[in-house]
């Protein structure tokens, strides 16, 4: 299958480009072959690779600095994703696109299913949504994955932070009341392989959105303890707080876990444990 990926040096594009089959014909773009904040400019990239399949792994995701940047997060995440969606649809292609837990308001006692109403409270949260409807609007041949709290041995992220600022001996200050299951951006890409293999099959039952997280939940000073651990660095100066205790521009869910079951019961992957997959990431640091 002819695929087009756009997004290459993200931790998901990373994933991607190591996960998916060689059988493939996979072309990655990345800045500077496409600026996704020109949305004018998708249309052509795909007329000119003409891919069976479009995969749409770019993301504005500074979800702060999309506070003061809501054009440029909405042009990214919202306008560019439906002009790759009404061109798919033009082409009679499938599209797979991501999209965030944020997209949720994090006052739920119970993991959010697909159908759980959006109340996204930042600006992050609702260009995302904007993305999720406009290409569900777009076209039927959509597969959108909502993931949560990711992380890899590339890029920059959570898991890396934590691990520079432990290295310089600085004191480390973790919100303990915010619940979510951190997920490793492989998993997450062989899911995504999942539903590669089963649009190469033909299979009619896999459009629509799965939620597609590790499993089991932690909050992000948990998250910080079990890298220590994992790392096996011992003397750390780590302390639980409160959100109260550390204000963000962009407001963050209390609760973001995700009921992963029908990414089970229609593509049948059942995502490991998130310990297990820290486990996993940091011996590939």
């Amino acid at each position: 299958m002819r695929i087009l990926v756009f997004g290459r040096v993200g931790q998901l594009g990373s994933a991607l480009a190591e996960l998916l089959p060689s059988h493939h014909e996979v072309t990655f773009l990345d800045q500077p072959e496409v600026n996704l904040s020109q949305p004018e400019s998708v249309p052509d990239l795909i007329t000119e690779h003409a891919p069976a399949l479009v995969i749409n792994a770019a993301a504005y995701t500074a979800v702060d600095k999309a506070e003061s940047e809501p054009a440029l997060a909405q042009l990214i995440n919202a306008d560019a994703p439906a002009a790759m969606a009404k061109s798919c649809r033009i082409r009679d292609i499938p599209l797979i696109h991501y999209s965030t837990d944020y997209v949720f308001g994090g006052s739920a006692s119970a993991p959010y299913t697909e159908h759980a109403p959006a109340a996204p409270a930042s600006v992050y949260g609702r260009t995302k949504l904007e993305g999720e409807q406009a290409v569900a609007g777009e076209t039927d041949r959509h597969i959108i994955f909502r993931t949560a709290w990711l992380y890899s041995h590339i890029g920059r992220n959570f898991l890396k932070t934590m691990l520079r600022v432990a290295s310089e001996g600085k004191p480390l200050r973790v919100v303990d009341d915010q619940i979510g299951s951190p997920t490793f951006a492989w998993d997450l890409g062989m899911a995504s392989v999942a539903a590669v293999d089963a649009l190469e099959k033909g299979r009619e039952d896999v459009y629509g959105i799965f939620h597609a997280t590790n499993s089991g939940v932690t909050s992000w000073y948990g998250f910080a303890q079990r890298i220590f651990e994992v790392a096996g660095i011992e003397k750390v100066d780590l302390s639980a707080i409160l959100t109260e205790s550390y204000p963000t521009p962009a407001p963050r869910p209390a609760y973001s876990v995700l009921d992963c079951d029908r990414l089970h019961q229609i593509l049948q992957v059942k995502m490991p444990d998130w310990q297990d997959a820290l486990s996993r990431c940091v011996a590939r640091l």
